[in-house]
């Protein structure tokens, strides 16, 4: 799979800003159509980071209508994946395996008996419900276990650091998050402002004199020393001791008659301190100070910029040692009206209080462990799946070559080519690709529309009579030579030692045919259909069967074509037999289903495979076989694949095939229609290995093949 190279994951995986609300699920709309593939290679990539990670082979799904956040059993993702969002995916992904694999979640599902009666009394004296309680000391333990575990995480594996900042620059150093600690809000003593402050204490903006009580807590929770908790019990103790502080620091709840009572317990519970509603549109704001005092998002932009060249204070570091911090000796011990440096608390618009109130809901949900995730159908996790089975992966081809075929000076970065490794029936039953469909399969094996030819048949039987020759490879000659001056003793021999015969040795020689390799590859486009697929197929699986019989030939069969839709649509190469792993029951069963589909990628394909195709040596034999019927064609947006230039770099991908030993064997297969410049393209191409035949005379090639494997 391919990454973009400015992508963290860049560093781990050299195979290839949309906003990240878009993979959360956040204000957009569900797209239309799914690349399986590349999701099913995302998740594939995102399962060995956790498993690496967490030494734990836990599972990782897909959101489906039932979960959208981890159970302690597996990591659930969203299905809005894709190149520019995927490191923050990963470190979603890691956190809540890390989680799995550290937190007590038996702790977590017995909270509400973990709690001291102490701390519901205190809550019950300010008018805090039970409820409330609970969840207030959930959320505060969740903050404070995830930083034991992500701690943990950085100490064990560093090189996973990147992920993880890609998730936190997310959900925790936002500017809108930045401005809600450096402003007036959440400066009142209820549940909302603390919490808001608390799972914002690792941040620089963090103001420890904005409540009371706060400088106390970030002491308790000494973030600069989170590896002295080493279980989920150690990090429950210190969200007590929080909780306590909050309960004994908060204003005594304001009840109003027939009122419902508030069970939420990151809410404000008494309406003080808030965010203001909005009756904003939402819209940008002027680069200039508002009327009302309010500062805008551009002079926000260069405060931040102060901060971080230091021109401004920022309160407390944190440190990341094990020492304690030292906090300015003029700073509050609460309710502060001024910021920890001394400088006034910023005054929000209606809108920026509603971007902070967006953005601490979502800092809630990721500290309550229910990040919304886009959801996966059922029809589109069912393809994931068979992509999966089917080893399916995008290789990157054609690096170099041009993007526009009038341009022959727009070299660009190439292209993705699909290829699936092995044919399945549930590849076929989910039709995503037109060149194997469930469709033509039930056709084929009814015989409504293919009852005039059925080459799986044809190519069986001839098969069958080839492989009687073919046969002869599987066997053995030994020559025995006697009366040598070294070797073995014949111990026949050894009465004539008193005669003076001292040559009593012989010398066994056996001959017999190197074990072969041998890969049949078809071209599947378009201008193939009918009798040449038909006849090349037949001679596919005639080599099938006869290779069958031989016993010492593995052949792998493989059909080129494309898939996707106009500009979109990328070069496919699908392995649909390999006796290595396949039984001959899979020709009968799955090949029916196969058609030509799309243009002709030829050589990009090629590239595609390269690294699995066998080299020969002195012993082993090794074959690439083409079937094709003319001039590479193939053209997307990132590459067009035509004429001279696709012409040099099939024939530079045979050239690499020969210098590994590889003996190649090219089929142009004529028609009525092929001209002379397809006859020179293919010399150009394959070389001294093209051959040109018709596809009536397909079984000649099968012939002279089967005779091929007979040389020693």
């Amino acid at each position: 799979m391919s990454f973009n190279s400015n992508n963290f994951s860049s560093f781990w995986d050299n195979s290839s800003d949309t906003d990240v609300d878009e993979f959360l699920g956040f204000d957009v709309d569900k797209p239309k159509g799914k690349d399986v593939v590349a999701l099913a290679g995302y998740k594939r990539a995102i399962s060995n980071f956790v498993n690496i990670v967490t030494g734990e082979n836990i599972p990782v799904t897909f959101n489906n209508n039932e979960e959208s956040f981890t159970d302690g059993k597996k990591v659930v993702v969203g299905s809005n994946l894709n190149e520019k969002n995927f490191d923050v995916a990963v470190g979603l992904a890691l956190h809540e395996g890390s989680h799995i694999a550290l937190s007590d979640f038996n702790l977590l599902k017995q909270l509400e008996y973990e709690i001291p009666e102490e701390l519901y009394v205190l809550g019950e004296n300010k008018n805090v419900a039970k409820r409330q309680v609970i969840d207030m000391v959930k959320n505060i333990l969740n903050y404070v276990e995830d930083r034991r575990i992500d701690t943990n995480t950085f100490k064990s594996s560093p090189g996973y650091k990147g992920y993880y900042h890609s998730m936190y620059n997310k959900y925790f150093y936002s500017k809108n998050v930045d401005k809600g600690l450096l402003s007036s809000e959440f400066r009142m003593e209820n549940i909302d402002s603390y919490m808001f402050r608390i799972i914002n204490l690792h941040n620089k903006n963090r103001q420890l004199g904005s409540l009371k009580g706060l400088k106390d807590i970030y002491q308790l929770v000494e973030l600069w020393n989170m590896s002295r908790l080493e279980d989920t019990r150690m990090a429950l103790n210190v969200a007590l001791d929080v909780s306590r502080v909050v309960l004994n620091s908060i204003d005594k709840v304001k009840v109003e008659e027939n009122s419902d009572s508030n069970t939420d317990g990151m809410s404000g519970v008494d309406g003080e301190g808030d965010i203001g509603d909005s009756n904003s549109s939402g819209d940008g704001e002027d680069d200039s100070n508002s009327s009302d005092g309010t500062m805008s998002d551009g002079a926000f932009d260069e405060l931040l910029e102060q901060v971080e060249n230091g021109t401004l204070g920022s309160g407390p570091d944190g440190g990341s040692g094990g020492t304690s911090v030292n906090l300015p000796a003029d700073m509050g011990n609460g309710n502060g009206t001024s910021n920890d440096d001394g400088s006034e608390p910023l005054e929000l618009s209606e809108n920026q209080k509603e971007q902070l109130r967006k953005a601490f809901e979502k800092q809630k949900d990721f500290i309550d462990g229910d990040v919304r995730k886009t959801k996966l159908s059922k029809k589109d996790n069912q393809s994931v799946k068979a992509i999966e089975d089917s080893g399916a992966t995008y290789e990157n081809v054609g690096d170099g070559i041009r993007t526009n075929r009038w341009d022959s000076m727009g070299v660009g970065k190439g292209t993705k080519c699909l290829v699936v490794r092995k044919l399945t029936q549930s590849i076929i039953d989910s039709n995503i690709f037109g060149c194997a469909s469930s469709w033509r399969q039930k056709n084929y094996n009814d015989g409504s529309r293919y009852r005039s030819y059925n080459f799986v048949e044809e190519g069986l039987r001839l098969g069958t009579m080839l492989g009687r020759k073919l046969q002869v490879r599987g066997e053995e000659s030994s020559l025995k030579y006697t009366r040598k001056d070294s070797g073995k003793i014949d111990k026949r021999l050894l009465s004539e030692l008193g005669f003076g015969n001292s040559n009593v040795f012989s010398q066994t020689f056996v001959e017999k045919f190197n074990k072969a390799y041998l890969h049949i590859s078809v071209d599947a486009s378009g201008s193939m259909s009918g009798d040449k697929w038909n006849k090349a197929m037949t001679s596919a699986v005639a080599m099938i069967k006869a290779c069958d019989m031989a016993g010492n030939i593995d052949v792998v069969v493989s059909i080129r074509a494309t898939h996707g839709n106009h500009l979109n649509d990328v070069p496919l190469i699908m392995v649909v037999f390999d006796s290595r792993t396949d039984k001959l029951t899979k020709v009968k069963t799955l090949f029916p289903a196969l058609d030509v589909d799309g243009t002709t990628p030829e050589g990009l394909c090629f590239e595609a495979i390269e690294k699995d195709l066998i080299p020969g040596n002195s012993n082993q034999d090794s074959y690439f076989v083409n079937y094709s019927d003319g001039q590479p064609y193939y053209g997307n947006k990132e590459i067009a694949y035509c004429g001279e230039i696709a012409e040099r770099h099939t024939a530079k991908m045979v050239n690499n095939m020969r210098a590994k030993g590889i003996n190649v064997l090219s089929y142009f297969i004529g028609g009525s229609y092929e001209s002379d410049s397809d006859n020179r393209s293919f010399k150009i191409m394959y070389g001294n290995d093209a051959s040109f035949i018709n596809a009536t005379n397909m079984m000649d090639v099968a012939k002279t093949m089967n005779k091929k494997f007979l040389e020693k």
